[in-house]
């Protein structure tokens, strides 16, 4: 089986050759998988920041979208021929970054006819990392003021996209280039977030503070937290809380696999209430160069790796 990953941690990412799966257990999917999604999240897997459960030499990936090839002989719900996603941890084998994968059945979600294959292999993790943030860790209700910081990329666009479909006023910081796109997605502001006195002015705009900020931009929740009001809340995803202040209730949020919500995802996604733009498409064979684009391509724009040709 032809795979992108990596022979020991730290080392470039490689076209590799791996056994074929085994079957599936009884509560797992075998996918054939059409695209792949990457991340940030990917850079540390790399380098063995984040246990996988495997060990090299492995594929890397940890979501993906494709076909259903073989079910376990107790899962429901999902059948031969299915199109799917999946964000499924630990590794059951190997990563998704591979012509095949075995990913938990509670982990899967459905995929309509009219939803590529691309877009899907880009959502689960910044969809599942948002709606947890927002939903989860931030509780937000309708008419609550919002910040998203480092909201120019993917998963900071589904934080925007998320918050606004609660009811949420957003405000946002990015860089210029990424402002129209930002208020497209529902954010009623968009600050630059190279001035340095974004946060005052955040103040400024909601008279005291927002009711909760969500950090998507790295050491960035320093700076959030002077956005939020007094016995606000804050949640970053970044790994890097704030010291407590003004009774503001402080929460790091770490992406978890979740089926069932992630099918509520693609459906939004589905009936036009979220969007995910997938800017490069790469094959396995060039796994490296695509790594390297994460982040450094269009604002906003996922790429995703494809075991099939690129068309």
């Amino acid at each position: 089986m032809r795979a992108a990953g990596i022979r020991e941690f730290g080392a470039p990412v490689e076209l590799l050759e791996l056994p074929e799966p085994r079957a599936p257990r009884p509560d797992e999917v075998l996918i054939d998988v059409r695209a792949g999604g990457m991340g940030n999240w990917d850079e540390i897997a790399r380098t063995g920041g984040w246990d996988l459960g495997v060990r090299p030499p492995m594929a890397l990936g940890v979501e993906a979208a494709g076909v259903v090839a073989a079910v376990g002989d107790q899962v429901d719900g999902v059948r031969v021929g299915d199109r799917v996603t999946a964000h499924s941890l630990p590794l059951r084998e190997q990563g998704a970054w591979a012509e095949r994968y075995i990913a938990a059945a509670e982990h899967v979600a459905a995929v309509p006819p009219d939803v590529p294959f691309d877009v899907a292999a880009a959502l689960p993790v910044p969809a599942l990392t948002a709606d947890q943030t927002i939903g989860d860790a931030l509780g937000v209700r309708p008419g609550e003021t919002v910040l998203v910081n480092g909201a120019g990329g993917v998963t900071g666009g589904m934080l925007v996209q998320l918050a606004a479909h609660r009811g949420a006023t957003v405000l946002a910081t990015a860089g210029p280039d990424s402002a129209d796109r930002l208020a497209a997605l529902g954010a009623a502001t968009v600050l630059d977030y190279h001035q340095p006195d974004w946060p005052k002015q955040v103040r400024a705009l909601t008279q005291g503070g927002v009711d909760a900020a969500a950090n998507a931009a790295r050491a960035g929740s320093i700076q959030a937290i002077r956005a939020v009001r007094d016995r606000g809340r804050l949640a970053t995803i970044t790994s890097d809380p704030p010291a407590p202040e003004r009774d503001i209730t402080i929460r790091e949020v770490y992406v978890a696999p979740d089926g069932s919500r992630l099918s509520r995802l693609v459906q939004l996604l589905a009936e036009g209430e979220l969007t995910i733009s997938v800017g490069e498409r790469f094959p396995l064979e060039q796994g490296a160069a695509a790594l390297a684009r994460v982040g450094h391509g269009a604002p906003g724009s996922a790429v995703v790796l494809r075991p099939g040709p690129v068309i």
